[in-house]
């Protein structure tokens, strides 16, 4: 016999372990901030610390921001499986939103490098998604692929990477146009799942890949829902921002290209939320955790970077380019073209298929520091 279901108000939120790890994660960035911030040039491991606190809140709060955007879909009556492609995508992605959104904001004559950071987080993101995380999702346990979602879902992942590859590499710019079109493709995608919600419903439910409601004995009131929106969106702006800025400062410090950090330390340090919850979502229902990663996938590539370029227009540098053309961006449509080659083959994803991406991925890794050290060239 089902629970009967629980309605939360604003009081419950001070209990909250969401919310008390996001605030607790605030304060201490903001105090060890401040107690750095009197040394002209902090010392490497106290940028190391203010970095892991950046990406801890920017998790913890994208988190947070789900759980109310979650309720209020819910409060609206908008079927599961629609909710998590929109509203679980879209808060999966906001790391990613707001970094590109944020390093878009500060581009400047002195620093044009910034443009390299936010264009490499998103193709970064792309790669350690589909090829690492969802690596260790399969080494968890193996999940099945619904061949509809396949043709639809996959199929639109892989394109939403190889459009944004191929506006970059007309003129190494995103310009703002090129910014709205990849914004308005994502609109299209919104439009036409919201359109055809019940007939995805009901397919998903025919193959067996309509996810668990996890939190269906609990709910938020609509005001609580509100705040927790509010609050996740605002610490997570503020850690993005912060993040943007870390990043920055390790690339100077190190001599490394932001392409390279974004791919990396931002590219996975974004990624954690989808890695939680498709982790999670693996072990309730089969599909949902793949579904949580390509559908991000989809995003990443045009809403998130699409608002970064109507923000300012990402002209990539010299450096930025070299490796970002060479190795990253091919290394990204390998993996993804590989990733649904593997769910191709009877419609699931096995542990051995997972080992492969993982592998991937650290080769990808070792081709990095080989170009860094001038052992390979990217052209």
């Amino acid at each position: 016999m089902a629970e009967p279901l629980q309605v939360h108000g604003l009081p419950r939120l001070f209990s909250y372990n969401a919310f008390l790890i996001t605030a607790s994660l605030f304060m201490g960035l903001l105090f060890l901030e401040g107690l750095l911030g009197q040394d002209v040039r902090p010392p490497m491991w106290g940028i190391g610390l203010l970095l892991v606190l950046a990406i801890g809140l920017l998790v913890s709060s994208a988190e947070f921001f789900i759980a109310g955007a979650q309720s209020l879909a819910k409060r609206a009556g908008v079927a599961e499986v629609v909710i998590g492609l929109t509203v679980v995508s879209i808060g999966t992605s906001l790391p990613e939103i707001l970094v590109t959104a944020s390093a878009a904001s500060n581009i400047s004559p002195t620093h044009p490098e910034v443009a390299d950071l936010a264009i490499g987080s998103i193709f970064g993101s792309v790669l350690v998604q589909i090829t690492l995380i969802l690596g260790i999702v399969a080494l968890t346990r193996p999940v099945r692929v619904g061949p509809s979602w396949l043709k639809r879902d996959g199929s639109l992942m892989l394109g939403a990477s190889l459009l944004l590859a191929l506006l970059v590499w007309t003129g190494h710019t995103l310009t703002r146009f090129e910014g709205a079109v990849l914004v308005g493709a994502y609109v299209w995608y919104i439009i036409w799942l919201v359109r055809h919600r019940e007939e995805i419903q009901e397919d998903a439910r025919a193959q067996g890949l309509e996810p668990h409601e996890s939190e269906s004995n609990s709910l938020w009131t609509t005001g609580a829902a509100i705040v927790m929106v509010v609050l996740g969106l605002s610490f997570a702006l503020f850690a993005a921002h912060h993040l943007v800025n870390l990043a920055v400062e390790v690339a100077e410090r190190l001599r490394v290209s932001e392409a390279v950090i974004g791919t990396t330390i931002s590219g996975i340090g974004t990624s954690l939320p989808e890695l939680t919850i498709a982790i999670i979502s693996a072990k309730k229902s089969e599909g949902v955790a793949i579904g949580t990663l390509v559908g991000s996938n989809i995003t990443d590539p045009t809403l998130s970077v699409g608002i970064a370029a109507l923000v300012h227009p990402l002209a990539m540098t010299e450096e930025g380019w070299t490796v970002t053309s060479g190795l990253i961006i091919p290394a990204t449509i390998l993996g993804s073209a590989m990733a649904l080659v593997f769910m191709r083959t009877n419609y699931q994803f096995r542990r051995r298929e997972g080992v492969v991406l993982v592998t991937m991925y650290v080769v990808f890794l070792g081709l990095l520091l080989a170009q860094r050290q001038g052992l390979i060239l990217a052209t």
